[in-house]
This record gives C-alpha cells, structure tokens and sequence, in this order.
C-alpha cells in the first residue's frame, strides 16, 4: 500500500439530470489497469469521497520524470433506474483532491443509452502536447478600446479546431477557467507558478472575448479548446480544489499593459515539449522555485510593462455592433470606427486618413468605409453596416499586433521629409511615423530624457513634449514642432540606435539545462562559457558538443560562483539570463592573463 505522502483523493459529486438535487445512494467503484480499487456510496448530499494511491509528488514537479506525473483510474457510478455513468482517464495526484461533478439521467428519460461514457484525455503536459506546436496562433493581437473589459458569466467554447465540424458548448466562466487549469497545468506546482499560468490562462480568454476575435469573423462562439488556437478545455472533466480555489479567488484579474486596459495577447506553451514566444509553463515553475511571486513570472515573460488589472462580471456580454453607421451618424461608435480604420490605414495606405475622426459621419469617413469595403470584397456602400464593422475589428485587431513594442519590425514606408511642418492638431500617417520614431529612442535613451508617446497618428501634447525634449537633448532649436532638421535629426538617430543595438539573445528555452541534456542550448551555453572564460580564467574550456556532461556543469558552477548565483551546475532562468548578458560583452573584454 502507498504511504501517505503518495496518496490523493477523488471527490465525487452527483446530481439528477435537469433536476440538479443530488443522488444519494449511488455505488461508486473505481479501477486502475483493469482492476477494481476500491469503492463507496453517495451521501445525502449526493457526494463520496475515496483515497487513492499516486505517483509521487516528485513525479509531477520535473518535466523529464521517469515516472508518471499522476495515476488514472476509471469511476463507475450506477443507480438503479438512471443510466450508468463510466468517467475513464481520471487523474489522481498526490496530496490533492480531484474533484468531479456530474449527471445521472433516469432510464425512462434516456432509454436508448446503455451507459454514458466521459472521457478525460491524458494531461496536455503529459505527452499530448503536439512537438510542433508553437502555442496559440500569433495572428492574434490585442486593441486598445475605450470600453471597459467584462467577464461574461457564461463563455461560449468550440470543441475543436475554429473550422471544425465540432459541437459549441455554454458553460459557466469560472467552470470553463478550472477545466483548462486542470487541462494544462498540475496542481502540485508551486503557488507562485500556479497563480502566473491562472493568470495568463484567463487574459488569453479575455483577450479573445474583448477583442471578439472569433466572433468577428462569423463564428458563433468565444474561443475553442484547441490549444494550437486557443487553449486547452475538457467538457465534463475533473478538476482539482488547488486550482479550482485559486480560479474563484482570481477570475476578475487579468494582465494589461500600463498604458491600456486591453488584455494582453497571453500566448504560453509548455516550454519542453513546445516552444513559443510568451510564457513556460514549465519554466515559471522554475522561477516560482527562485521564489519568484505571479507577477514576477509573467514580467518575466511579457515584459516589465505588465500590470494586473480587475475586470467587472456582467451576466452577458453584448456584440460590440451599434447598429447602421453613415453619412450624419454621431456618436463614440463612430470614433471607434474611424480610429480603426485609420490604424489599418498604415497597412493599407489605399484607405484615406480620416483627418478629424471626431465621431462625427462625414465624407471623409463615408470615403475610407467605401475603400476599405472595395479591399476586402464587401459591397461598396459607404456605410458600416453589420459585415463591415466585424470586419474592420477584425482587420484591425490582425494588424494592431504591429504597434506593440515587444513584437514591431515596423518598416517605415517613407523616411523623407514629408513636406509640411508637424505640429499640434496634425493628424496622419506623417505624425505617426514621427511617433514611431520617437518611441524608439524614448525606449533606447530612457524615459526621463525622452518622454514615451503614444503611437496614434495624433500629434498631441505628449508628442509635443517628445518632440521639444528631442530638440533640446540634440541641441536643435526647440520649437516642440517637426521642420525639416528636426525630421532628419529624428530619423538620423533612429538608425543610429538600430546599427547600434546588439543582436537578440536566445530565448530561454523554458526547461532548465543539466547533466544529461543534449542539442543547440547546450552548444550554446558552452560556446558562452569559452568566450566569458577569456576574463574569467576560473571558467574551465570546453568542448563543443552539444553534450552536457561533468566538465559543462563544472564550467557552469565556475561560472554560477564567479557572478554570485547558486552553483548548483543547473542552468535554469537566472543563470541564462546572465549567461547570455556576459556572453554578449564578452567579445570586446581584453584577457585578462
């Protein structure tokens, strides 16, 4: 028999179908492999509990265990006049209670079934993960909106792939947040890492809902429980009372950037098996084990401009469509238009910039509604009708991605004077590739010397301030107006910084590198450490094999102890980091022999 520590437990609750009062008496028997467990009986409150043997605790905490990370068994559940219930796939982790909610239907409503059959596939962390698979797709972005970010009570998921032929379920949110939770991540890991992955499970979910990605392009539904789209969801499986408390204690908290309330783009991936741009599951365990807190994990991954925010829960949330927008319209919906259409005017310079977008229907908007309708096969009427505007949000949420700083190659067009002095009021792509500009030496030189702008095509007062404490740290004439020397100025030093940045360093890569691994990371961290030894001769030399054996964890621990970190021989996030900072420096350090 399993001691204690290797033992977890299976919670079952059942009601009566449509009736939703629990069933007592129920038998309840459990099997692993084919063999009978153990079994008990429905309370009064229609629940039974039993303890089962697990994996070890161990098992579930290393992405490259040899052992299992849970034990599944298989749950019978039987009334006499309701159809027998068989849950297959249950997973059982040490410690931790495994919790399932169910039906029992009664024959006479249902005589056609047998038995019904649910299903629990093995852990998407647990050899389902697809190796190709990069994480949810990067077609999706974020859009800042003035209106406020809600969590509806009920989300609508697609059991499948967005074009599959899929059933569409409702559940309730927070039921929806604990069966990804138990879909993608185990309950054992630390607090610290549980409460990131939570975090960026929910924002991904909001993101979908606020920027109404889907629903935009015509589907009838929120998001899909695929996780090369979206993420992963189980309809009908186990939970577990770790993560199904942490998900009712945060489901109004998301992350934003500080300068909008949208929810972030909050692409993860396993970070073993997968690789991605955005958060590791598996290395945030790693950095909760540093005793990194949530928040630190997620700069970690999305940045330092990463921010928690509270979302309000509604009952329903409406689509985002006014109703008919043309000619003599007014209203903010109509600013909302012409704010969009003038930012996918920067990639579809064919559409006219909307000079005043006021809210108010004029010409000018009429113009850019009928260009972008010829573009993208819509009738040509000028007016924004119910395909137009889902169109336009979904045109603009697909290429607002470009304006966020951690992912723009923003090519500017035309770099040349443009020929009329920039000044306060202006509007158009003239102003916002002045901004572009502006951000990127803002971000090199530091707030405090150049003032950040917002990148929207409006020379207002911040740009004014940039634009005025440019001229003044580049001795130009200060105006707080672009003329012709301050455009070249701006442009000149633009370059200047681009020429001058160092090349991107590898992405950790989301597991920690010790004795044993293999391949290009380890080729890596030993080229590194040649290259850092030319100043540090306490760093022994290395062969170059890919191989990380004694010597590279020796090297490692040389290195770990020279620069004040744990010398351990691991190479997890911190040490990377480091690594990869002296590496980069490491060319132009002189001997030191």
């Amino acid at each position: 028999m399993a001691n204690d520590m290797n033992m977890g437990t299976f919670f079952l609750h059942v009601d009566r179908k449509n009736g939703n009062t629990p069933v007592c008496g129920a038998s309840v028997q459990t099997a692993h492999a084919g063999r009978a467990v153990s079994g008990a009986y429905t309370d009064v409150r229609g629940d039974a509990r039993l303890a089962l043997p697990a994996h070890s605790y161990a098992a579930s905490r290393r992405p490259d265990s040899a052992e299992a990370p849970y034990t599944t068994y298989d749950v019978r559940v039987s009334m006499p006049g309701y159809v027998p219930l068989i849950i297959r796939g249950v997973q059982i982790f040490p410690g931790v209670t495994t919790v399932q909610k169910c039906t029992l239907t009664r024959t006479c409503d249902d005589p056609k079934n047998r038995v019904r059959i649910i299903d629990i596939p093995p852990h998407a962390l647990y050899g389902a993960r697809d190796k190709n698979a990069m994480g949810p797709a990067l077609q999706t972005a974020i859009y800042p909106s003035a209106r406020e970010v809600l969590i509806p009570q009920n989300i609508t998921v697609h059991l499948g792939a967005p074009d599959s032929n899929a059933p569409d379920v409702t559940v309730p949110y927070t039921e929806y947040l604990k069966s990804v939770a138990a879909s993608e991540i185990y309950p054992t890991w630390p607090e610290s890492a549980l409460r990131a992955n939570l975090l960026a499970q929910n924002t991904l979910a909001l993101n979908r809902i606020y920027t109404e990605w889907y629903r935009s392009q015509g589907y009838g539904f929120d998001i899909t429980n695929s996780p090369a789209y979206d993420q992963a969801y189980i309809h009908n499986r186990s939970t577990f009372d770790v993560t199904d408390a942490l998900v009712d204690e945060t489901f109004t908290e998301y992350i934003a950037r500080s300068t909008s309330l949208a929810p972030v783009f909050s692409r993860y991936c396993d970070g073993y098996i997968s690789q991605c741009e955005g958060l590791s599951q598996w290395g945030s365990v790693d950095l909760a084990e540093q005793y990194y807190t949530p928040l630190d994990i997620l700069r970690y991954y999305y940045g330092d401009d990463v921010f928690t925010k509270e979302a309000r829960v509604v009952e329903a949330i409406p689509g985002s469509f006014p109703g008919v927008l043309q000619t003599g319209s007014e209203s903010e919906s109509v600013a909302r238009l012409q704010y969009r259409l003038n930012r996918i005017a920067i990639d579809y310079p064919a559409i006219p910039f909307i000079e005043k977008a006021d809210g108010v229907y004029d010409a000018q908007t009429a113009n850019a509604v009928k260009e972008f309708q010829r573009i993208f096969g819509l009738p040509e009427t000028g007016r924004a009708d119910e395909e137009t505007w889902y169109r336009v949000v979904y045109i603009y949420t697909a290429v607002k991605k470009l304006a966020e700083t951690e992912s723009e190659n923003f090519t500017v067009v035309n770099e040349g004077f443009p020929g009329r002095e920039l000044d306060i009021g202006m509007r158009g792509l003239d102003v916002l590739r002045m901004e572009i500009y502006l951000r990127q030496i803002s971000a090199y030189f530091g707030a405090d010397t150049i003032p950040p702008v917002t990148v929207n095509g409006v020379y207002d007062e911040d740009t004014r301030r940039a634009v005025s404490a440019f001229q003044r740290f580049y001795g130009v004439d200060v105006s707080g107006k672009v003329d012709e020397s301050t455009w070249n100025a701006v442009v000149s030093v633009y370059y200047d910084i681009a020429e001058e940045l160092p090349p991107s360093l590898p992405t950790y890569p989301g597991r920690p590198l010790k004795a044993g691994s293999t391949g290009e990371d380890v080729k890596y961290i030993q080229n590194a450490l040649n290259e850092i030894r030319r100043g540090v001769k306490e760093i022994p030399p290395l062969d170059v094999d890919g191989m990380y054996g004694p010597k590279t964890e020796n090297a490692v621990k040389a290195f770990q102890k020279y620069y004040g970190l744990v010398p351990d021989g691991i190479v997890g996030p911190l040490t990377w980091a480091r690594l990869g900072a002296e590496y980069s420096g490491a060319g132009g350090r002189e001997d030191a022999g």
